[in-house]
């Protein structure tokens, strides 16, 4: 037995039985005791000290015993447990209490009247001497028990709200923490009066009246400490907008304006900010003779926290006031605030910067037209605070007129050091709170006048030295471009400088909401939108873009590579197909060979198919597709190999079934020879969704090559992962029939595949429009060498006769072929013809020759014959070569007369002797 430990001792004496019963209208109905044991300490064997074991088990939470609302607990043990504050936290006596205290709503619904005679006296008891975790636990439940309505109103004041209020002025126990007492914390204070808060919501109005209207006047007294007088300025605020007026202006106005006046410049500030809920209770006439002096006096206050929370007050009631409030008494008021603000740059100017855009807005519809100009001018000088020539020149004279170390004051200079520093953040800070308001003072100004008025501002603003400042304006550039309208492209410059930051940060904002920023220039993202006027302006653009690529793909934030180049896919809507297969494709299959992160590499995947189904011409199609299976099916690298399944994937999710059999349906079943067992574990995964794409008898091939893939997988496979890779897949695969295309089966399918038959309508109507526009082409260049040959042959002097040469090559490339195949057919025919006349001719000669008398003989009448046979059949292959309509011959009386197997007839003539 090991030497029972200290720790061991307390553990000891610390340890109580628990007694769990279970409520009497269980269904069960009985009862449970729980015990714990001592446990002696075991010995390890073969070694040489042994392993001491507590004597207890260590205490658990009360809900990892039992569930809530299963049992009745019987919480005795909590209660009697030592309340003296020496206990030590760890003897498990705290952590039961919280538990009981977060299970408390359930035990009020299971079993509320128990709880509340047995359960929430007890709980009130100790809350006075707890600690900081107990009484935040009681302050959450407090407020879910009102929520959920498990007490009745008047029970809950009884009871839970006497508890709230008494813990709101209370503070944290002083601890040791080793070397001295560690002052008070206002924590638990901050939570009970948060809790307070929640609960006048809920409170019905008498209630509220008789218990905490009372109480929170007699904390708003002179004579009470300034945490309490400032616990009763959010009382307050939070109460007037539960009372009529009349109460209000009765009860609560002469205290909140004896709170305005406090000698604490904490309770000023703090009751200044209540005077938003205060001036709605009161109304607008009590607002405008007891509110308004209070305010205008607290945002003069010698302290800068009670003039700031004067500036909030004056930007949350402006939808209350009237107009005449508005002109003679806050406009003036925030102008002379707003030029003390930037006289003298203290803590309050990056508030003015913070609240223009608000203060703009609540005023626009009662500010002169100089008043406006005002305005922006002030807006503009606060964008360029701390960047002006003057300021570089003051602090050069500051930095002049301060001692310096060579003076022998070294002491005197090391605090000005962290005042600069201070002065800088505050520049900043305001530089930045205006390009956050950027968007709200365009539309103060209207998008006509931006250039005129913020332009130069928004410019100095993307080029500002401070990272912060232009991360910031790149954010909130798509707002500020959708308000622009026709005037958008004042700001493609600055759209193009933004994407040419060398700073992540900054290319992030931007890079975010690139589709929305893209379509406010140049339109809807749609083909028909696009005008040849905003594809030059995108054609500008799109270097700017691929510059913040490769900022991007330098850095380590694969997420946001992977954003821009899934934003890659809109240019598809923003620019030709020439200039997508030249600039955009190089990017994007250069990213799928080099790209580190998966994520990246799969965004390129997706935005090159989804490119390439928009690319016009089959011959650059073509050279895409054959790119990715010789440098990815067929390429030395496994990386290469592996990602062009997921190419697959893709495209068969974007293609139709007809367009992937063509293409990649093979060189994906090839892959199953693959040395490396990684890829062939990826196949198996792909062979049920190449099962559910083919359709018998046309893919016979495919099917008969994709079951010879499967059997060499299932015999040859030697590789354990694989092999069972390979056996779920067939399971899987025999769970999916074969489709037929029988006439029923097309039918059944043409409504389950609709989305496969747009795609493949798609593709069509891309090679369609492929050929209409190769016809237009040879249709024009046809038309302008007609026109040029119809102002030749005008001319009174004839032009010297044109070679074959010279006329053939007017005519386009393209069509050449099909000429020089035209003419040689041409000369097949004459060449034919004249060999058909000259044996004629030779057979009569013949025939003269071998006759007496003018008689032929019966071999030279049957030459004759058939030499008209001949020439009859020549003639007749002559005219359905050179005329597309039916062959036919005209009889001697002129009817149109013809075989029934479309040959013409020869009436021969015979010779009697």
């Amino acid at each position: 037995m090991g030497v029972e430990t200290e720790s061991m001792k307390i553990a000891r004496s610390s340890m109580e039985e628990i007694e769990v019963f279970k409520n009497a209208d269980s269904p069960t109905g009985e009862r449970i005791k729980l015990f714990i044991d001592e446990l002696e300490p075991i010995e390890v064997a073969g070694g040489s000290g042994h392993l001491e074991m507590p004597p207890r088990l260590p205490v658990l939470p009360l809900q990892a015993c039992v569930g809530p609302g299963d049992l009745d607990f019987d919480l005795d043990f909590m209660v009697n447990l030592e309340l003296d504050p020496d206990v030590e936290y760890h003897s498990g006596q705290e952590v039961q209490r919280i538990s009981v205290i977060n299970n408390l709503p359930d035990l009020l619904r299971d079993s509320h009247a128990d709880c509340m005679r047995r359960v929430v006296p007890k709980v009130r008891e100790v809350l006075h001497v707890a600690q900081a975790d107990m009484q935040l636990a009681a302050s959450s439940a407090f407020i879910q028990i009102l929520r959920k309505d498990l007490v009745p109103v008047q029970n809950y004041a009884q009871t839970f709200l006497q508890t709230i209020l008494s813990s709101v002025d209370n503070k944290d126990p002083d601890e040791w923490n080793g070397s001295c007492f560690r002052s008070p914390d206002t924590e638990i204070a901050t939570a009970w009066l948060d809790t307070l808060l929640d609960v006048i919501d809920l409170l019905p109005k008498d209630i509220i009246k008789k218990e905490i209207l009372t109480i929170a006047i007699e904390k708003g007294q002179l004579s009470q400490p300034v945490q309490t007088r400032l616990s009763c300025c959010k009382i307050l605020g939070k109460i007037a907008t539960r009372f009529e007026p009349f109460v209000i202006k009765k009860e609560i106005l002469p205290v909140v304006q004896s709170l305005c006046q406090d000698v604490e410049y904490e309770v000023r500030g703090c009751m200044c900010l209540q005077l938003d809920p205060v001036s709605r209770g009161l109304g607008l006439e009590a607002t405008k003779s007891a509110i308004l002096p209070e305010l205008v006096e607290l945002t003069n206050d010698e302290e800068s926290y009670v003039r700031i929370a004067g500036l909030q007050t004056v930007v949350n009631i402006l939808t209350l006031v009237d107009e005449d409030t508005c002109r003679a008494t806050l406009i003036p008021l925030v102008c002379k605030f707003c030029q003390q603000a930037m006289k003298t740059e203290d803590v309050t100017l990056p508030i003015v910067a913070k609240e223009i855009g608000r203060l703009a807005h609540g005023f626009l519809a009662y500010l002169t037209e100089e008043q406006k100009l005002w305005f922006v001018d002030f807006f503009k000088s606060m964008c360029r605070v701390g960047l002006s020539e003057n300021k570089q020149n003051k602090n050069k004279e500051a930095e002049k007129d301060s001692p310096t170390k060579d003076q022998g004051s070294v002491e005197l200079f090391v605090p000005v050091l962290p005042d600069i520093l201070e002065l800088e953040e505050r520049v900043i800070e305001t530089r930045r709170n205006c390009a956050f308001n950027f968007p709200a003072m365009v539309m103060f100004v209207g998008a006509k006048s931006f250039k005129a008025e913020l332009g130069t501002c928004f410019s100095h603003l993307c080029k500002d030295p401070n990272v912060e400042v232009r991360k910031t304006l790149s954010s909130g550039f798509h707002e500020i471009s959708g308000m622009m309208g026709s005037h958008v492209n004042n700001l493609l410059g600055d759209l193009i400088v933004l994407l040419k930051d060398e700073n992540t940060e900054v290319l992030k904002g931007v890079v975010t909401h690139l589709p929305d920023t893209i379509t406010s220039i140049c339109g809807p993202l749609t083909h028909q939108a696009m005008h040849e006027a905003k594809q030059n302006q995108i054609a500008d653009i799109i270097p700017a873009i691929l510059s913040a690529e490769l900022v991007i793909a330098s850095s380590n934030d694969w997420r946001l590579q992977e954003m821009i180049v899934e934003h890659f896919r809109c240019f598809q809507y923003l620019t030709n197909s020439e200039n997508i297969y030249n600039k955009i494709i190089p990017v994007l299959m250069r990213k799928l060979r080099t790209a580190r992160a998966m994520p990246v590499r799969l965004a390129a995947t997706r935005s090159t198919l989804s490119l390439v189904r928009n690319i016009k011409k089959m011959e650059q199609r073509s050279n895409i597709l054959c790119t990715l299976v010789e440098d990815f099916c067929h390429g030395y690298s496994c990386r290469n190999r592996s990602l062009f399944i997921d190419i697959c994937r893709v495209t068969i999710e974007y293609y139709s079934k007809a367009y992937f059999k063509e293409t990649f349906f093979e060189s994906l079943v090839s892959l199953h020879t693959d040395p490396i067992p990684n890829i062939r574990y990826r196949l198996c995964s792909v062979l049920p969704d190449l099962k559910r794409i083919i359709k018998l008898p046309s893919d016979k091939m495919l099917h008969q090559l994709l079951d010879s893939c499967v059997r060499r997988l299932l015999i040859g496979e030697k590789d354990r992962d694989v092999a069972l890779a390979v056996k779920i897949a067939v399971e899987e695969m025999d769970k999916i029939p074969v489709q037929m295309e029988s006439a029923l089966t097309r039918r059944i399918m043409m409504e389950e595949d609709v989305e496969d038959q747009k795609k493949e309508a798609d593709e069509k109507r891309l090679i369609e429009l492929e050929e209409r526009e190769l016809k237009k082409e040879e249709e024009a260049a046809k038309a302008k060498a007609d026109k040029k040959g119809m102002k030749d042959n005008a001319s009174k002097i004839p032009a010297p006769k044109k070679t074959n040469t010279e006329t053939e090559s007017r005519i386009p490339l393209a069509n050449r072929s099909k000429l020089a195949r035209t003419k040689s057919g041409m000369r097949t025919k004459n060449a034919q013809v004249k060999n058909d006349s000259a044996a004629s001719k030779l057979s009569s000669t013949k025939t003269s020759r071998s006759g007496v008398s003018g008689v032929p003989t019966p071999s030279s009448a049957g030459s004759r014959k058939s030499s008209v046979s001949k020439m009859a059949a020549s003639e007749g292959a002559q005219r359905r070569a050179s005329i597309s309509s039916p062959p036919i011959s005209v009889t001697e009386k002129g009817a149109v007369r013809k075989n029934s197997n479309g040959s013409i007839p020869v009436k021969s003539t015979k010779k009697t002797k």
